[in-house]
């Protein structure tokens, strides 16, 4: 077995980090990994990536999360039991709140990060409020690296319109994508698709056809109105 991983995972509010955070804990569950899924996001009470805690906890993944994450608690003390995300053997999986406010919880552990090895992958949406450019995409993390006091060390292309995506969102995201990653000087991780989209044989035969990593993601977290 390969040492563990940290992986911080951030971006813009809706972006679809938390999902994207589920997803990459499921992953690395499947491969046959012992996975901690960390969820930082104390700013928004909707999308949660703890919100999938039993989903998580059936694959074999321990969930830490702070009990007011859903609250509006302004200035939390965060609870011991976040230290163990640096004592535990398994690899780790945070999530980290929204833009700089979120980041800033992220900056109290900035002592221990700087002793261990990180990635840190920003995901970008271009279907998102204010990272609808490549400039406020860039502007965004700058922000969230000033208060976290961490590095991006990647960026994943998870543009999408949740349920309303077609194959041609994805593609009309590519070219915003990668301008982001070159600005920004990071390797472009994967670009995101949405389950369904693979029963598309066009997209299938156009993703096969691209030199690009495509990654399948199912749509785990949801807004409580979105459930049924």
């Amino acid at each position: 077995m390969a040492e563990r991983t940290f992986n911080i995972v951030c971006g813009h509010y809706g972006c679809g980090k938390s999902n994207y955070a589920v997803n990459l804990a499921l992953k690395m569950a499947k491969e046959g990994r012992k996975v901690m899924l960390v969820d930082l996001d104390l700013v928004n009470p909707y999308f949660l990536s703890s919100g999938c805690t039993k989903l998580l906890e059936d694959n074999g993944i321990r969930v830490i999360a702070p009990m007011f994450a859903n609250t509006n608690v302004e200035t939390p003390a965060l609870p011991a039991e976040l230290n163990l995300m640096f004592e535990t053997d398994m690899d780790v999986v945070l999530d980290v709140g929204g833009d700089d406010a979120g980041a800033v919880v992220l900056g109290r552990y900035a002592s221990q990060l700087a002793n261990i090895e990180y990635e840190m992958t920003y995901v970008v949406n271009k279907y998102r409020n204010l990272t609808a450019t490549v400039e406020d995409t860039v502007q965004i993390v700058r922000e969230i690296e000033a208060a976290s006091r961490c590095k991006a060390t990647k960026v994943v292309n998870n543009s999408h319109l949740k349920q309303e995506t077609t194959w041609s969102t994805i593609k009309d995201a590519i070219e915003y994508g990668d301008a982001v990653a070159k600005e920004l000087g990071l390797p472009l991780e994967e670009i995101t698709v949405p389950s369904f989209i693979y029963k598309d044989e066009q997209a299938v035969n156009e993703m096969n056809s691209m030199d690009r990593k495509f990654t399948s993601v199912e749509i785990h977290v949801k807004a409580p109105w979105e459930y049924t």
